[in-house]
């Protein structure tokens, strides 16, 4: 079966969740999902009467990308292996240097997220989540590249487990063409007997299908156009390493595709929507200002119409009237309706105050991610198993081929995603150690607790916990005794000289006290 034949075939399970979806995005954001067709005609998107659910998705979604890829902060962190440490395959007392090793490679790997435009491309991936609650992620060597859900499907196991995903892209058929052998494009030329494709010369783009199989224990793929494998198209992933990630917002047993945000609150986004429609609309009708002359008046209806601002014209007021609409109460009504639903909306979307400042700490990224589990249920535990932790994997196999970092050895080092509130950071670890040095300083002493605490240690798991290179600054224990040793010497070398200086002294007292004293020669 070719990959267009499949995704055709799988296209059907999809069609509920895509409409769906659609419908979601003409109430927030219409240009995120569209219908899959192949028509490239740009049609004018609907725009919504109200402007809350474009608001709470963008804002959601930057709240996502925040908790989940930290400007300030790494989303991870590298540990050695416990049970390494238990059987005596690490001695612990280079695990501090471990540490300090490890907090170098995640400065590196956040360097290099940094330096690219991932996160731009995980927002986006966050708004289709809130919107369609999927969205596909490709993980190239140079970027991220982000397939909408009118643009693939996917197939998975009892487990959730992805199985299968075909994508549809559309490329211009000369750049299709010079990938395609010789032969091949002879095979597509229309004369050609075997020749199946559409032989309309007129569409300057074709579409071009991705079948990603999972066979075995890695993920195999290739790309096809008019039935044909495109060369050089032929790829694979282990498992643990795959680069295409099928997202999800939230899971629904025996169900292939997820659920939006959106989609749990579209009942009061359609009434919000039609009440907003009917506010602009009546409030534009009652803005209209009509006068009415009565027909037996002597006012004439042009002399009121050419009549300026201030201008006096001749006739009676009660045969002048202006029109008006008298829906006063029900606007009132409508309006309040509609500030309860935005209510009920921004508590949903987290469209909360926060407060005014130049830069976001740790603390208020740690509060985010406190505030999202609470209001999003699992979430995080989902994103962590489908994005965070093949991610991270994906950026480590990358990082350790290209020479960036050393090779990890498997089994030794273990990676630990961080974003969640469960989850200890390093910040985390930062404060239980004060906690615990504060504790212990105000129950056995600060002089008590020297005789107990290694300070060298506590300096080096101080700097690993801040991401602090500790390298010529912080002095190693041979510096100090070498040190140590100089000031000993020293005041060794001037005990002596203190010494030698109070022996003489005693000899010239000596000397002086032995002397008679009518020797001395007399005064004046």
């Amino acid at each position: 079966m070719s990959a267009k034949e499949r995704y055709d075939y799988l296209s059907s399970e999809r069609t509920n969740f895509l409409d769906s979806a659609i419908t979601s995005a003409r109430l927030t954001l219409p240009y995120l999902v569209k219908q899959d067709e192949d028509a490239t005609d740009h049609k004018n998107l609907s725009t919504p009467w109200q402007a809350c659910g474009a608001k709470g998705v963008v804002t959601l979604a930057s709240k996502l990308m925040l908790a989940l890829v930290p400007v300030q902060s790494t989303f991870f962190k590298l540990q050695v292996n416990e049970s390494q440490v238990q059987t005596g395959e690490i001695d612990p007392k280079i695990r501090s240097e471990l540490d300090l090793s490890f907090a170098k490679m995640e400065r590196t790997i956040m360097d290099s997220i940094a330096a690219s435009d991932d996160r731009v491309t995980v927002h986006q991936a966050m708004k289709h989540l809130v919107v369609s609650g999927n969205a596909l992620l490709f993980m190239d060597k140079q970027k991220l590249k982000l397939f909408p859900l009118n643009r693939y499907v996917v197939d998975r196991d009892g487990l959730g487990n992805v199985i299968e995903i075909v994508t549809k892209e559309r490329i211009h058929k000369q750049i299709v063409m010079e990938a395609l052998t010789p032969a091949q494009r002879k095979e597509l030329e229309p004369s050609h007997p075997s020749n199946t494709y559409d032989k309309d010369t007129t569409k300057e783009e074709c579409n071009v299908y991705t079948h990603v199989k999972l066979k075995g224990k890695k993920f195999v793929w290739h790309q096809e156009v008019y039935g044909k494998i495109l060369p050089n198209s032929l790829s694979s992933a282990p498992l643990d390493t795959n680069p295409w990630l099928a997202l999800r917002f939230n899971t629904v047993d025996n169900e292939a595709y997820g659920r939006g945000r959106v989609e749990e609150y579209i009942g009061d986004l359609k009434s919000l929507e039609a009440l907003s429609q009917a506010l602009v609309e009546g409030s534009a009708a009652a803005a209209k200002v009509v006068f009415t002359v009565s027909p037996s008046s002597t006012t004439k209806p042009a002399t009121l119409a050419k009549a300026g601002n201030g201008a006096i014209i001749q006739g009676r007021p009660d045969d002048i009237g202006v029109v008006q609409v008298g829906k006063t109460a029900d606007f009132s009504t409508a309006y309040q309706m509609t500030q309860t639903l935005e209510k009920r909306l921004s508590e949903a979307f987290l469209i909360l105050s926060v407060r005014d400042s130049e830069r976001t700490t740790a603390e208020e990224v740690r509060m985010t991610q406190m505030e999202l589990e609470a209001q999003l249920g699992g979430l995080f535990s989902l994103l962590t198993v489908e994005f965070l932790v093949p991610y991270l994997n994906r950026k480590l196999s990358e990082a350790q081929k290209s020479g960036d970092i050393p090779k990890l050895p498997k089994g030794m080092v273990t990676p630990t995603i961080v974003a969640g509130v469960n989850a200890l950071g390093r910040g985390q670890d930062r404060q239980s150690l004060i906690e615990f040095m504060t504790t212990i300083a105000q129950t056995i002493g600060p002089e008590a607790m020297m005789q107990f605490i290694k300070t060298d240690e506590v300096i080096k798991r101080l700097a690993a916990s801040q991401g602090i290179d500790v390298l010529n600054l912080v002095k190693s224990q041979e510096e100090i005794q070498q040190e140590q040793q100089q000031v000993q010497k020293a005041q060794a070398q001037q005990s002596i000289v203190n010494q030698a200086s109070q022996l003489e002294r005693n000899q010239m007292e000596m000397m002086n006290g032995g002397e008679n004293p009518q020797a001395q020669p007399p005064e004046g």
